[in-house]
Formats: C-alpha cells, sequence, structure tokens
C-alpha cells in the first residue's frame, strides 16, 4: 500500500489547475481596484517616465581638468621665518607646479634657510635629555636627524637636547598654533579651471569656456553663479573658500593650519534640446574636519637646494596652505524608443500587480471572504480523475462524493 504522501502526490500530478475569471459586482471592489490601477499608472508615467526620464538612453560623462593661477603681492615681515621683504607669484606659492585635477596654495609657511649637512642640537619639542646616556640607541623615526650619543645644550636656554648629524640647523617654530597668515593676500587670486567633456555616445563634446568671444572676456571676466551662461571659468580663491566655509574665524584657521577643498564640476545635460544650454554647475565643499585636534589642516614639507662654493645646502620650507581637487560628474541624457518601450513594457507589467492585490483583499479581507473564496476556487473532477485509495484499498465513497457534492454546488450569487 502506497503511503501517504504518495498518495497526495499522485493526486497533485493528475490534476490541472487554470484561472477562473470571476466579476464581482461591488461598488467597494470595484473603487478599490481602479484606485491601486491609478496608483500603478501615476508611477510609471509620473515617475518613470517623467521624472526620471524614461524615454531617454544616458550616458556618463569623461573629461579632463587644467588650472592656472595668478596672483603677485609683496610681504614685508618683522618677524618670523618669513623676514624681510619679498615678493611671491605663481612659482613660489603653488607646489607642486602642476597636479592632476589639483592645486595647492602656500598660504603660511615655516622656512629654514641655509641648511647644511652637520651636527647640531635636536629641537626641544622633540624631547630633552640630561646626560648622554639618555641619546643611546636607534634613533626615533620622529627625529629631524642621526643621534650621534651625545646631550648638548640646545638653542633654548637651560635646556638640553641629543646632538644629531643633520640638516642644520633644524626646523623650528609651529605657525599652525597661531592665526597668523603671512600669504593672506592670496584670497585675491585668480584660478583658471579648464574642462573639456565628452558624451561618447551622443558623440558630443562641451567645455566650460565659449567657442567664440576671444582672448578678452577671459582676462576681465570673474565666474557668477547668478549667469552661468556667460562660461567664465575664473574663480577668485576668497570666493570659493567663502563658499566651502562660512565660518570667518575657520576661514581664518584655514589659512593658518592649511585645509582641503572639493570644487566640483557638474554637468547635467539634455540633447533633445540644443547641446549650447548644456550648462556646468560648480560646487565648493570643505573636505578636512573643522574640529580636528591633533594634526589639523593641511601641511607638507620641501626644500630649494643650491650650492656654495663646494658646500651643499638648501632652504627647507614647511609649507600650509589651501589644497584644491577638482572632480567632474554628470551624465546626460537623449530620446531612445528602446528605454521607452521597456519602461511601457515594465509598467504594463506592474499592472498585473493590481489583480493580486485586489485577490488578496478580497479573499483575506473583506467580510464576505468565504463567499468570494467559494466562487474563486472550484473543483472539476472527470471521469477519469484520479481516485485515492483508503487504507484498506478501496475508495471511500461516501466522504468521496461529498467532497464532490460539496465543490459543485452552485450557490445563488449574493453581495
Amino acid at each position: 500500500m502506497a503511503p501517504k504522501f504518495a498518495r497526495s502526490v499522485l493526486v497533485t500530478f493528475f490534476e490541472y489547475g487554470t484561472a477562473k475569471v470571476l466579476h464581482i459586482r461591488s461598488k467597494k471592489v470595484g473603487i478599490m481596484s481602479r484606485f491601486v490601477q491609478l496608483l500603478v499608472i501615476a508611477y510609471v508615467v509620473g515617475w518613470v517616465l517623467v521624472y526620471k526620464k524614461g524615454y531617454q538612453d544616458f550616458d556618463n560623462v569623461e573629461g579632463a581638468i587644467t588650472s592656472k593661477l595668478k596672483g603677485v603681492y609683496l610681504t614685508n615681515l618683522a618677524n618670523g621665518t618669513l623676514n624681510g621683504s619679498r615678493v611671491w607669484d605663481v612659482a613660489d606659492y603653488v607646489k607642486p607646479a602642476e597636479e592632476n585635477n589639483a592645486f595647492f596654495i602656500m598660504t603660511n609657511a615655516i622656512v629654514t634657510p641655509s641648511q647644511v649637512q652637520s651636527t647640531c642640537p635636536e629641537n626641544p619639542s622633540a624631547g630633552n635629555c640630561t646626560r648622554d646616556e639618555d641619546c643611546a640607541g636607534p634613533s626615533p623615526v620622529t627625529g629631524s636627524g642621526i643621534r650621534t650619543g651625545n646631550c648638548i645644550n640646545s638653542t633654548k636656554p637651560g635646556v638640553k637636547t641629543c646632538e644629531l648629524y643633520a640638516w642644520c640647523p633644524v626646523e623650528y617654530g609651529d605657525p599652525a598654533g597661531g592665526k597668523s597668515t603671512p600669504l593672506i593676500e592670496v584670497q585675491n587670486f585668480t584660478v583658471y579651471i579648464r574642462n573639456n567633456v565628452i558624451f561618447r555616445k551622443f558623440n558630443q563634446r562641451r567645455r566650460n569656456i565659449r567657442d567664440s568671444g576671444g582672448e578678452g572676456y577671459l582676462s576681465s571676466c570673474h565666474y557668477d553663479p547668478a549667469h552661468p551662461e556667460d562660461l567664465c571659468p575664473i574663480f577668485s580663491i576668497g570666493y570659493i573658500l567663502n563658499t566651502s566655509e562660512s565660518d570667518p574665524e575657520q576661514r581664518e584657521l584655514m589659512l593658518a593650519q592649511g585645509g582641503m577643498i572639493e570644487i566640483t564640476v557638474t554637468w547635467d545635460c539634455n540633447f533633445d534640446r540644443d547641446p549650447s544650454q548644456c550648462l556646468p554647475q560648480y560646487q565648493f565643499l570643505r573636505l578636512d574636519s573643522r574640529d580636528a585636534q591633533d594634526y589639523p589642516g593641511y601641511n607638507f614639507r620641501y626644500a630649494e637646494y643650491y650650492r656654495e662654493g663646494s658646500t651643499d645646502r638648501r632652504t627647507l620650507y614647511k609649507a600650509y596652505g589651501l589644497r584644491f581637487v577638482i572632480v567632474v560628474s554628470g551624465t546626460a541624457g537623449k530620446f531612445n524608443a528602446v528605454p521607452l518601450a521597456m519602461n511601457i513594457g515594465s509598467g504594463l507589467g506592474l499592472l498585473g500587480v493590481v489583480t493580486v492585490i485586489c485577490d488578496f483583499i478580497v479573499l483575506n479581507v473583506l467580510q464576505k471572504r468565504s463567499f468570494y473564496r467559494d466562487k474563486k476556487f472550484e473543483d472539476v473532477h472527470a471521469d477519469d480523475a484520479y481516485k485515492p485509495l483508503d487504507e484498506s484499498g478501496e475508495h471511500d465513497g461516501a466522504s468521496y462524493g461529498a467532497a464532490v457534492n460539496s465543490a459543485l454546488r452552485v450557490a445563488p450569487f449574493r453581495q
């Protein structure tokens, strides 16, 4: 005798299910189904086709950036590491001279001139000593040179430090701890950001300067966010700094300690319109943390080497300043029948969800759900229907017949 599980499998195998069309004439159910259909249609038309432009094909922008800074000014300082009169131009305050999609402007510095390789005392801020034994062992990686093992008097009266073999004298001072900004006039300098972009799929090239107008307009224009159609890619450093940081005290600290600013050039274009309407949008965002206590801002060191007689010398700069990172982003769209057809087809498919939702509510939520369930599901037994045997090997005629009669019974339709 086959087990009950096998009989259940056979009953399922020898049957066929087909959808049954049931017209429910009910105001409540009719309004519910039309409302769900309206929601699906509104989503497809309003969101997919109109807002998300489902009738267009899209392409991401590709582009290249070049930048050029302008500005010269004179300092005449009586104290600090930048003593005396000095003219600063682009070659002095832009280090390195060229970067990929970025540039740096020095706004503050510690300058250690005329260094030569020799022996000298360590900077007291790196640690003190009282005897030679304190200077034994390997040299710390945070030091300014290689320890000789001697403890000698430092440049600070009454303080001893380890003697070093290094570029002497070692670096002193830390303007980042204060608010002095020897190169504060860099806010009046300008940067020319040239951006050439391409949308390969549509074979469209754009740039953020006019195709005509000559060099004259670039020498006199400045970027105005209220008139992006002017296509003037010349920005003052002060405008970028003020836009990315609204707090005057924080701007002053950024000039003293350095900082990082992101310049985003966004090309969001619709090539169903005139390509001349494809214009860049600029955004400025401060990247470094305003609340950083350890290692705030941005700085690095570089040296200028020269030879004096037979002696190699260098001038060491610890440069503090603003590092600008330029990012190009954006997408463009143009009409294409393929995505339009795909989105319309997907929308028609979503209309099938209406039937699923309404069936669930009708068969499981409404008060007359049992009545609707009896009308929705019906068993029809053909002459050759598989009839399972009871445990004695014979048909359970009474129960089977009762089930058939119950399934075939047609009740009058009532709402």
